[in-house]
């Protein structure tokens, strides 16, 4: 019986550490489903800029900067972590319908990015996006909105929290990976293992500007009671749109819900005016 204990036992140990030295793995998924780029904005008509980044520890970044004509504002767009830019074409082809130039770009080890991703790589890349906006482009802080889905969530609202955004959109993201952990490996001590962090809620008390929440209670990988979390953890003002369907396509599914929802938003905090969508 006691050596049975001892076996199971030590199994247990390598598990933890297996989990605690592999996080990263299991968090940054550039390869699914890939990391080569599936398509550009050319295919769905719109016209683009190639944008090449060096962030402050020296590596070189890739993104797309999108025009629009009698642009709003800009959007900085942050996605999820899988895939790369080229996955988000139905996302840019929304944005810039709602009057908004976009600049998307892949964190380091993801599409055509170098280097390998990392928490404080991550902060590193949206630092130099920002800096690109801002200080190349001359966009002003006040009309560059922040945009985070799933994982960008958490590195939109730690953006907006250092820097001046005109406002800051998080759709489908979570409090923080200790919380994400902790309902995904509940039979672990996850928060215990958890190196990343990412704490999108604490970012919040931080940020100054409008605030707007997207989440479907449909999501089946980040639960809904993380968007309300999120929601209530804002300042004023502050926004709750709630879609239905899946964490990957509930923005499409909930079709004018979403869009109308995104155009109220900046209507209400960007100076550019209300542009309807097409």
């Amino acid at each position: 019986m006691w050596s049975l204990l001892l076996t199971a036992a030590g199994a247990y140990a390598i598990l933890l550490l297996i989990v605690y030295l592999g996080q990263s793995s299991l968090l940054y998924l550039p390869g699914i489903p890939s990391r080569e780029l599936a398509a550009s904005p050319r295919d769905i008509g719109l016209p683009y800029e190639e944008v090449r980044l060096v962030t402050a520890d020296g590596v070189a970044l890739h993104g797309w900067y999108i025009p629009a004509e009698g642009a709003r504002g800009t959007l900085l767009f942050f996605h999820g972590n899988a895939g790369n830019i080229s996955h988000r074409l139905d996302s840019l082809r929304i944005f810039h319908q709602l009057g908004l130039s976009i600049l998307i770009f892949d964190y380091r080890g993801y599409g055509q990015s170098e280097g390998t991703p990392s928490e404080a790589g991550t902060h590193q890349d949206a630092l130099v996006a920002w800096d690109y906006l801002v200080d190349t482009r001359g966009e002003s802080p006040d009309r560059i909105v922040l945009f985070g889905r799933s994982l960008g969530g958490a590195l939109a609202a730690w953006l907006a929290a250092r820097e001046q955004p005109g406002a800051l959109i998080l759709e489908s993201a979570f409090v923080s990976v200790p919380d994400m952990a902790a309902d995904l490996y509940w039979w672990l001590p996850a928060r215990w293992l958890a190196r990343l962090k990412y704490t999108t809620r604490d970012y919040l008390s931080e940020v100054r500007c409008p605030v707007q929440v997207i989440h479907s209670p449909d999501d089946e990988i980040i639960p809904y009671r993380h968007g309300r979390s999120l929601y209530a953890a804002a300042r004023h003002p502050r926004t709750f749109l709630q879609l239905w369907g899946d964490h990957n396509t509930g923005f499409l599914m909930s079709g004018a819900t979403y869009v109308n929802g995104l155009d109220a938003f900046l209507t209400a905090h960007l100076s550019g005016g209300r542009i309807a969508p097409r």
